[in-house]
């Protein structure tokens, strides 16, 4: 027999777990909205983006458990951002993170009350996101790149990996406002170097052979491509480009020398996607995003394909490998 002590303390310690239980499935499961202006990798969880839920779990969420995902890729359609902010505003989104600048405008347009945290951006001041790095204001916060600092630095790798160059072709996309910051870094860098710039532009995927075409005819020697969705979705076809027009090409994403081209520098956008979790996590314990300053990260990679300059027949100085964070063979 179970004596009464005994029989209140085990029925004591039953209930508790219940308790528990309800507590679980009664706390919140946060909505979370991410924008992207390129296409869906496959698969998800080997592209850039998964760097974002690899933040989230070391910040101790589960998905599915705690909170859910709603993946919006424009594909480079840049017009379907409204209609994803405006869906993100009837499903009530807790809060949405995105890594492309018209993304956010859209979404604070349609709703200015719903947290957006910038995965990844060019100078979210001078776009008119936030009122500075400090103290951004509003609902916006996140991370900025440098890539006035990493736009020049491209020049300059470049310069050293091509012996006399004397005219860089840039290609950007018009329909992104970032890449003109982009370009006015790429210019002042090529002036001072005293080498001739020819700029080029795609605003569509049948626009990228053209532009290499133009570049190739107008003597470029050696070419930059800009930050840009439609570019980073079209990586094989410029690598492959850049190959065929006998262009020493570099890049902002380590993804781009994976898939041929001569180099890439700028910063990791999956790091950005992982450090992102952590605005979230903010929002989530309920601090404000005009209270959150804008984040710079100040780590830049430089990846070097070493089959690729073999294909260019260039002779990449030691110098340059010595200084890669990564040769591919």
């Amino acid at each position: 027999m179970i004596k009464r002590r005994e029989l209140i303390t085990l029925l004591g310690g039953a209930a508790a777990w219940p308790v528990v239980g309800r507590a679980q499935q009664l706390g919140k499961v946060w909505r979370i909205g991410f924008i992207a202006g390129g296409a869906r990798p496959v698969p998800l969880d080997r592209s850039p983006f998964a760097g974002f839920l690899q933040g989230m779990r070391e910040m101790g969420y589960v998905e599915g458990r705690d909170f859910t995902m709603e993946w919006r890729f424009a594909e480079a359609r840049y017009e379907l951002f409204p209609d994803f902010a405006a869906e993100f505003a009837r499903l009530k989104v807790d809060v949405v993170v995105t890594t492309f600048a018209p993304a956010a405008h859209a979404m604070r347009q349609t709703n200015p009350s719903i947290p957006i945290v910038l995965a990844y951006s060019t100078d979210p001041v001078a776009q008119g996101l936030v009122a500075s790095l400090a103290r951004p204001g509003g609902n916006i916060t996140g991370l900025a790149s440098a890539l006035d600092e990493i736009a020049a630095k491209q020049v300059d790798l470049l310069i050293t990996a091509v012996p006399k160059l004397s005219r860089l072709t840039l290609l950007t996309n018009p329909g992104n406002a970032a890449n003109q910051i982009v370009a006015k870094s790429v210019e002042a860098a090529a002036r001072q170097a005293g080498v001739d710039l020819l700029r080029v532009k795609a605003e569509s995927v049948q626009e990228i052979a053209g532009a290499f075409d133009t570049a190739m005819k107008d003597g470029g020697e050696a070419i930059i491509v800009a930050v840009d969705a439609l570019f980073f979705g079209r990586r094989q076809q410029l690598a492959e480009l850049a190959l065929t027009t006998r262009l020493p090409s570099i890049f902002p994403d380590r993804e781009y020398a994976e898939a041929g081209g001569l180099m890439s520098y700028g910063n990791s956008i999956r790091e950005f996607s992982r450090l992102s979790a952590t605005f979230v996590d903010k929002i989530f314990k309920g601090a404000k995003p005009a209270d959150l300053p804008i984040e710079q990260p100040t780590k830049f990679k430089l990846v070097i394909n070493r089959k690729t300059a073999d294909v260019l027949g260039l002779a990449i100085p030691p110098s340059l490998y010595i200084f890669a964070d990564e040769v591919i063979e």
